[in-house]
């Protein structure tokens, strides 16, 4: 009970670290990326991290199973180092009974991979999903930042004010670049500029927005082109568009795992098999790293660490491209994803066997050479 305590202890330490740098790893890339949507209007700066909290389930489903293969081949990889894992042989214990050990702290893993991938990843995913409806639903007052020029309407509207209010009603300092709808066949229909002292948002009482722009001007034209119009208004109109927010979910990652159940839609049958595959994954790839962390002091215990990851990376690309291809219909629904772990279950008994293997049969060679002699 000791050992097991020591070992378990060990795994899940250095699972718990490798973990915590991959999550930091994945969800900076990913804070980048929504930061970038940001500061171009896409998205309110206020819901970003409310997005990266919602997105923590989806990222965590599949760090954990890298960070239990890690740090099964980290922490027994030293414990081979520094001879303790030798001691533990000459007690008695065998590679299948340090498997055993090891599948307790992976059954933890796995219970909370299935929590994860069957109930808050789904949940998660949906919340972001709603969160985006709203965003695209929003109009350029909700997404204004003054000071800032910001590219709106698929980058065919240039914005920039130079003050905004507390409560985004009032403008001062307002530029706006807007490439005009062609019309009759026009190949270049040209730009219309529209620069004032100051705008406010107004609101109609059938919740229409309108945009009104005081004391300033219009261009029409081409740029390099001699031939433009200038326009002095003393006050512009015009009219806001206010997109629906969509309540319909479309992403399938947001789909509740009982909807799938049941389904005849192909998409949501590769979808469900890939979130069982995920608790599966964790002691597969348990029963491959147990016999990969096997170290020679005199190599290092980095040195299978290379391979080892290929190798996971390996299992984890099969099993996207084989959902890929389970929802085209490439591969039949009742093989599924079940033959890339099948796969994979017959390498880790493969390595976990090998050593016994060689010795058989390099005793069995060593009879014969003495039989024949």
């Amino acid at each position: 009970m000791i050992v097991f305590r020591y070992l378990s202890r060990e795994v899940l330490v250095t699972l718990s670290a490798v973990s915590a740098v991959l999550l930091v790893i994945i969800m900076s890339g990913r804070f980048i990326k929504y930061l970038a949507q940001a500061a171009s209007g896409v998205l309110d700066p206020g819901v970003l991290f409310m997005i990266m909290g919602f997105r923590l389930p989806g990222f965590m489903q599949l760090i954990l199973p890298l960070g239990l293969f890690l740090g099964i081949l980290l922490a027994y990889g030293r414990l081979y180092l520094e001879s303790e894992m030798t001691v533990l042989a000459a007690t008695g214990m065998s590679q299948q009974r340090l498997l055993w050990m090891t599948m307790a702290p992976a059954t933890l893993v796995a219970l909370l991979v299935t929590w994860l991938s069957l109930g808050l990843a789904p949940q998660g995913a949906a919340q972001v999903s709603m969160i985006v409806n709203q965003q695209d639903a929003l109009t350029e007052f909700d997404t204004l930042v003054p000071g800032r020029f910001q590219a709106l309407r698929d980058g065919t509207r240039i914005t920039y004010t130079e003050t905004l209010s507390d409560d985004r009603a009032l403008l001062g300092g307002v530029f706006i670049s807007e490439k005009r709808v062609s019309q009759n066949g026009a190949k270049d229909p040209g730009i219309s500029v529209l620069v004032a002292e100051k705008g406010r948002q107004e609101v109609k009482a059938d919740g229409r927005r309108y945009l009104i722009l005081e004391n300033g001007y219009r261009y029409d034209g081409n740029p390099g082109e001699a031939n433009y119009r200038a326009i002095k208004y003393d006050t512009y109109g015009a009219l806001l568009p206010k997109p629906e927010i969509s309540e319909e979910v479309t992403d399938r990652e947001a789909i509740p795992t009982r909807d799938l159940f049941g389904s005849d839609n192909p998409r949501y049958k590769a979808e469900l098999q890939w979130r069982l595959a995920l608790p599966l994954l964790v002691f597969i790839v348990t029963l491959i790293a147990v016999p990969l962390s096997r170290a020679n002091p005199r190599q290092g215990r980095f040195l299978k660490l290379l391979p080892a990851i290929l190798l996971y990376m390996a299992y984890l690309t099969i099993l996207i491209a084989a959902r890929g291809a389970l929802e085209r219909g490439k591969i039949p629904m009742s093989l599924g994803l079940w033959w890339v772990h099948l796969l994979f279950l017959g390498i880790g008994l493969l390595l976990l066997y090998w050593e016994a293997l060689r010795l058989k049969f390099a005793s069995r060679r060593s009879m014969q050479e003495v039989a024949r002699g």
